[in-house]
């Protein structure tokens, strides 16, 4: 099986002026198709060969596992990015309020994680084994994929990502990245966990009062269209 490079969700210039065009054309058609090139390389006569870039990612290890890794890592940059306005869903905006209190505290928290994470690396929202939502950061290729949990959300903090738009000025690329988010591919990461985990918010939200069946029967009503 080769594997290809994905085309981006957007045009180049799409996400001036917090990305620029010359960012895009670097970090996706060199850095991004570096680590495909390689990993088609690499796999050729070995168990990998015809192997989804997932189950090579849990299973392989060394250069094999990094340029896969990095391929899946990047495949989930560049669709968390959107140029346009996008809203997240009724179940994500509840969960974030339950794990972080406000949406202002996920950020502050996502910032500081991403500012702070030494060296190269990313930084994820996930959802874990008890489907709690979580921020983690890993460092180099490292994906939550090997850790059992499920990543809604990445930001690339790799140099590479932003150097030539912001020099070694992180926080002020965070800040940007953060006006990029697709909250509607969030959105459907999450609601793809349906059935796998009950949302905590749920358990909190357990008595018999108006604003308690209000939550749960938005919730209902967002099953039933989506």
């Amino acid at each position: 099986m080769k594997h290809e490079l994905m085309k981006l969700p957007y045009e180049y210039d799409a996400l001036k002026p917090m990305m620029s065009k010359e960012t895009l054309e670097f970090h996706h058609d060199k850095h991004h198709q570096t680590y495909v090139n390689k990993l088609n390389e690499l796999i050729i006569g070995t168990q990998f060969e015809d192997m989804s870039l997932k189950d090579i990612i849990k299973k392989s290890d060394g250069a094999i596992y990094n340029n896969a890794a990095q391929i899946y890592n990047h495949d989930f940059f560049w669709n968390s990015l959107n140029p346009y306005n996008s809203k997240m869903s009724l179940e994500l905006e509840k969960a974030i309020s339950s794990n972080f209190g406000l949406f202002e505290d996920l950020k502050s928290e996502f910032i500081s994680k991403a500012t702070t994470h030494f060296g190269s690396g990313w930084v994820w929202l996930v959802v874990d084994e008890m489907g709690k939502l979580k921020i983690i950061s890993t460092s180099n290729a490292d994906t939550p994929l090997t850790l059992g949990l499920h990543p809604l959300l990445v930001c690339d903090v790799w140099e590479h990502a932003y150097y030539i738009d912001y020099r070694n000025a992180r926080p002020d690329y965070l800040e940007n990245f953060w006006k990029l988010i697709n909250w509607k591919f969030v959105s459907e990461n999450y609601s793809k966990l349906r059935g796998v985990f009950k949302p905590n918010y749920i358990d909190e939200c357990n008595e018999n009062s108006a604003e308690c069946n209000y939550i749960h029967e938005l919730v209902d009503e967002e099953r039933t269209v989506s």
